[in-house]
């Protein structure tokens, strides 16, 4: 096994946006307001898919305790209740997951293009 010391940081080409430019413009007034603003919109979308996601699961045991009958009725031997909880559930998971990285996404990169990083 044959080790490699790294002295020097890599610096990208002097054409494009490198570190130096995302650190420039993190420290200006206007950078700051940029990732603020960024900040903010993801912890948004981490509130707004998260109470989705806990309005949905509340959903379930009341419709369960508004529709007579349907707490005792079997499907294949299993209690409705449970398949609702266990086989519906994850598809809400799935569904939430899915929004939430998209969305988190493009925030991001509208948050590239403002600061110019491309």
């Amino acid at each position: 096994m044959t080790r490699i010391r790294v002295t020097t940081p890599l610096t990208a080409p002097a054409s494009g946006p490198g570190p130096e430019s995302r650190e420039a413009a993190q420290d200006s007034d206007v950078g700051q307001v940029f990732v603020r603003s960024l900040i903010r919109s993801q912890l948004r979308l981490a509130l707004v898919v998260a109470g989705g996601f806990l309005v949905i699961l509340a959903a379930f045991p009341l419709t369960l305790a508004a529709v007579p009958g349907l707490a005792e009725s079997r499907l294949a031997g299993i209690p409705f209740g449970w398949l609702l909880l266990g086989a519906g559930i994850y598809p809400v998971i799935g569904l939430s997951a899915w929004l939430f990285v998209r969305s988190a996404a493009r925030n991001e990169a509208r948050y590239r293009d403002l600061a110019g990083d491309r």
